[in-house]
């Protein structure tokens, strides 16, 4: 069973160690998430979680409301959208199903939201296996765009397409 909790200061050496794993660097390459500034800080516009299996952290998800963050890095979206980004710590938890419980549990705390109508991710247009990873997921293609020195695909989760792929699976 997975779980989600607040990231902390204490989670600083973690958060750091998976920041240099090749897989966490090849799916985020260019981003420096400022962990010892971050961790401590609580904006109401982002939640930053750990996913844990048995008290032990296995990822990171951090979710966002874009039209409030302060870099404005999606631009000007509206105020019912929230972002996520997300990831798994070690390269023995991949391919255990771990990422698809987290972004569940994840989609799942966004949609709590009554106000919340979609969510979007921003995969590295070169990494394929997010991207189906995501379309599994429900998430539909919506633009190739550049964030910063990034090459990305936008995809986009509307409470619609979840309620039905919800829906499918009962």
């Amino acid at each position: 069973m997975i779980n989600l909790r607040p990231a902390t200061s204490a989670d600083l050496d973690l958060l750091r160690y998976w920041d240099e794993k090749p897989h966490v660097i090849s799916s985020d390459p260019n981003d420096d998430w400022h962990w010892q500034v971050e961790l401590e800080r609580t904006p109401d516009w982002r939640e930053q979680l750990i996913a844990e299996i048995d008290d032990r952290p296995i990822g990171f998800i951090q979710i966002i409301d874009p039209a409030r963050e302060e870099s404005k890095y999606w631009g000007d979206v509206t105020e019912d959208i929230r972002a996520i980004d997300i990831w798994i710590g070690e390269e023995t938890d991949l391919g255990k199903g771990y990422g698809t419980k987290m972004m569940q549990l994840a989609i799942t705390r966004c949609f709590a939201d009554s106000s919340v109508t979609a969510i979007l991710i921003d995969p590295l247009a070169s990494n394929t296996r997010a991207h189906r990873f995501y379309e599994r997921l429900g998430f539909q293609f919506i633009e190739h765009r550049r964030f910063g020195d990034d090459e990305c695909f936008v995809y986009r989760l509307s409470r619609a397409n979840w309620d039905h792929e919800t829906e499918m699976c009962k």
